[in-house]
């Protein structure tokens, strides 16, 4: 049985989040509209998409083999698209392949199926939780686990964030064996690691995301952990949810070394994506995507409440947390104008999500058909609907120019047509969604997680 015949009782594996089968390269792909002609690189995206038959009942979505899909956009034509498995050891083998050489932490081995991303020329498949990044080629053809250059000493992760002045990443990892603790670490222009700093936790936190501010680097300390009893057990995805962990956010001096970290109890809740975070005065602004609760009841996928977009105002000298609701309704997957990261903002983008009543009785996360522009300033959101039964995933912003104010650009991302049962890649005006052009995919990209533009020259590359 092939990964497309899979036996649908896990949500996750049915729908569009059900796996695709083929590689398929396409070229001269059909647009509708008029694509802006300063569009010159690659829209990629990553997400789970299992080779092989899973077990349905103890299936996680967050791990299924990695596959990165590509549009490469150049003179207003969309010349190819491409899907390509990342090939760990076990898709390797699956494929009857040689297994691709590089490092690998301690002989954990698993294709990054979480995020894509340029830097210093090179392109990289990446997750969390211990695995080391993969490197691909520009056509997204494998070329091996790497370790940048000798510099990484461990897993790395899925969300890192670059510095608008610097071009540095700056990201916080996590990894099981390292205990009560979390990684901060820089990623320079060329694709060194030049800084790590270990910070306690309570325990052994899921940390997904972070952020930094022009002073300072946010770390999420939140109450889904692993769990010793869910391992031993055999869990595909042994973190839980702990109602005796508690919650909170901490702030380390971007040049701090570890030791001296401000926490900030917040209300429990778990946070998996950072909008932005910046510096206001004493206070640390830190606008995200609050959860409820995160594998406390469904251990298949984040099916735990409707989640909801919150501004969370840090000061300093109290320790208190302020918290306002941003949007009505049910938001993930924020993006911003990427040049502003750890500065003020006013845009954001979300889409549309329900995931369910936080008791697992929905079946599945549901992504929903809806973009949403918010004006941090106004207060006002805008929303783009792209059709009944329809459905969307993560937008990313792409400038008109290197000096364009914010958000003059266009937004990016995967729509899908369950009639059709294809694919488009949305092309829309960030200012008033709407269309710009689409490309027609003849094949359907399953739900995933997430993207970024990656232009031939990186004069607005920005993850």
């Amino acid at each position: 049985m092939t990964s497309s015949e899979q036996p649908p009782t896990n949500r996750y594996l049915s729908g569009n989040f059900a796996p695709v089968n083929k590689e398929v390269t396409v070229t001269n792909l059909p647009v509708e509209g008029t694509l802006p002609t300063h569009l010159d690189g690659r829209y990629l995206r990553n997400g789970p998409n299992p080779i092989s038959v899973v077990d349905p009942p103890t299936y996680h979505w967050f791990l299924g083999d990695g596959m990165v899909h590509g549009i490469r956009l150049r003179d207003g034509k969309a010349e190819w698209y491409r899907n390509r498995w990342v090939r760990s050891s076990g898709v390797a083998e699956a494929f009857g392949e040689e297994p691709h050489p590089g490092p690998t932490n301690n002989g954990f081995d698993f294709g990054a199926n979480t995020n894509v991303i340029g830097h210093g020329g090179r392109t990289f498949a990446i997750v969390e939780a211990g695995p080391n990044p993969y490197e691909l080629t520009d056509e997204l053809d494998t070329i091996g686990p790497c370790d940048f250059d000798g510099t990484l000493g461990g897993g790395w992760s899925a969300h890192p964030h670059r510095d608008p002045t610097t071009g540095e990443l700056h990201t916080v990892s996590y990894h099981w064996a390292w205990g009560n603790k979390v990684r901060y670490s820089v990623l320079d222009r060329v694709g060194k690691v030049t800084k790590l700093v270990e910070v306690q936790t309570t325990g052994a936190p899921m940390v997904h995301d972070c952020a930094i501010t022009a002073s300072s680097v946010v770390i999420y300390d939140l109450p889904t952990v692993l769990n010793v009893d869910a391992a031993i057990a055999g869990a595909s995805l042994p973190y839980r949810w702990d109602n005796d962990y508690p919650a909170r956010v901490g702030l380390l001096a971007r040049d701090g070394d570890g030791t001296e970290v401000q926490w900030f109890d917040v209300d429990p809740c778990y946070v998996f994506h950072t909008l932005n975070a910046f510096d206001d005065g004493d206070k640390v602004v830190l606008d995200l995507v609050r959860h409820d609760r995160m594998f406390a009841t469904d251990f298949n996928g984040p099916n735990e409440g409707t989640p909801t977009l919150e501004r969370w105002t840090l000061e300093r000298a109290s320790g208190r947390v302020h918290t306002t609701v941003l949007a009505e309704g049910g938001h993930e997957f924020p993006r911003i104008d990427e040049r502003l990261f750890g500065s003020s903002h006013r845009y954001g983008y979300t889409i549309g999500i329900d995931a369910g009543d936080g008791d697992g009785s929905h079946q599945a996360v549901g992504f929903e058909n809806i973009l949403y522009r918010h004006d941090m300033v106004q207060g006002t959101t805008t929303v783009r609907s792209f059709g009944a039964g329809s459905s969307v995933g993560e937008f990313v912003f792409v400038p008109n120019s290197p000096v364009s104010p914010e958000d003059d650009g266009v937004l990016m991302g995967f729509s899908h047509d369950p009639v059709s049962d294809t694919s488009r890649l949305e092309v829309v005006d960030a200012q008033t969604l709407e269309s710009v052009a689409a490309v027609q995919l003849p094949v359907r990209v399953p739900v995933g997680f997430h993207g970024n533009w990656v232009p031939t020259t990186e004069l607005s590359h920005l993850v």
